[in-house]
């Protein structure tokens, strides 16, 4: 065979192959997150900018769609719900943080042929949504975990900080908490602090240390969120007397704590990998009608603390944990 018509065939294939490929559906999606004031969203965002260039090489598209913050979070949430479907998005991934202002807009999106993929929260309500999968920690789980190490380490009496009250997702880290801590002879109590300081860093600290203040008795503080865990961090200097620190979630500064000795623990999720597999795995499933066997896929809870600090630290600074 002549190399041009070697050449000649291999051009027809070539095209044909892409013809074929412009042909096939190629999943449009909206991912739902929290605020963009939020620290911990921007791991979420990284892995949802990294799953987009996995859609968008299949002919899709994927648009991002952040609350502006948690003062009116329920409502926020459904607007965004409406607006992903008003823009004609074939499937939905989003974590359900407010059930009772979700589920129905979610339910209304499904009924109109929308695919729903729930990372991060909310697993307990996939089914409710017809959900496809849940990509994420279980929030009691992980709370039960940090419970048990800051009591098997030594803590009598732990805080544990909910930065928006009546997120699910929060709550039920506190609620593992009282579990975990109370299995293993240690007390809890609650600080719910308004949504309208969320990531006021300023404002969380004294916060915490008026509690720290009022009582001596409280040994150890656990956040339910990085950022705030840098809040704790500076309330319990100011109280001037040791107190345990953990949190959930990660951070350079987190790590750096660790590290120095001057916090104990945190709790991973990894929110790279939820929005990253939630992302791909939702559009996979329009494309080409994939599922996953195991339903839910947890990416957490792991504990952070002194004996694996190094290297978990080279995933934070790439932006991935």
């Amino acid at each position: 065979m002549s190399s041009n018509k070697f050449g000649l065939k291999a051009l027809l294939a070539g095209a044909a192959l892409a013809v074929s490929a412009a042909a096939l559906p190629a999943a449009d999606i909206a991912v739902i997150a929290g605020s963009a004031n939020d620290e911990f969203f921007n791991r979420v965002k990284k892995g949802v900018d990294q799953a987009a260039l996995v859609v968008e090489a299949n002919g899709g598209s994927v648009n991002y769609l952040p609350t502006q913050n948690y003062d009116n979070f329920g409502p926020d949430l459904v607007g965004l719900i409406n607006t992903a479907v008003g823009q004609g998005a074939e499937g939905i991934a989003i974590p359900i943080w407010v059930p009772e202002a979700q589920l129905p807009a979610l339910q209304a999106a499904a009924e109109q042929g929308v695919k729903i993929m729930v990372y991060n929260s909310g697993s307990a309500h996939q089914k409710d949504v017809e959900g496809i999968n849940y990509f994420g920690a279980d929030d009691f789980v992980a709370g039960v975990a940090g419970g048990e190490y800051l009591a098997q380490n030594g803590a009598k009496k732990i805080l544990c900080h909910i930065h928006v009250p009546g997120a699910v997702n929060l709550e039920s880290r506190c609620d593992g908490v009282t579990e975990g801590a109370e299995a293993n002879g240690a007390e809890v109590v609650r600080l719910p602090t308004p949504a309208n300081i969320d990531s006021d860093a300023t404002a969380t600290a004294e916060a915490i240390k008026a509690e720290l203040l009022k009582d001596s008795s409280i040994d150890a503080v656990i956040t339910g969120a990085a950022w705030a865990s840098d809040s704790a961090a500076i309330a319990i200097q100011q109280a001037g007397r040791p107190v345990m620190l953990g949190t959930f979630d990660l951070s350079p500064s987190v790590l750096g704590r660790i590290q120095d000795g001057t916090q104990k623990m945190a709790i991973d999720q990894q929110p790279y990998l939820q929005s990253f597999l939630a992302t791909t795995m939702l559009a996979a499933h329009i494309d080409f009608g994939t599922e996953l066997a195991t339903n839910p896929v947890l990416t957490g809870p792991a504990i952070v603390d002194a004996s694996n600090v190094e290297v978990t630290m080279r995933g934070v600074e790439a932006g991935a944990r």
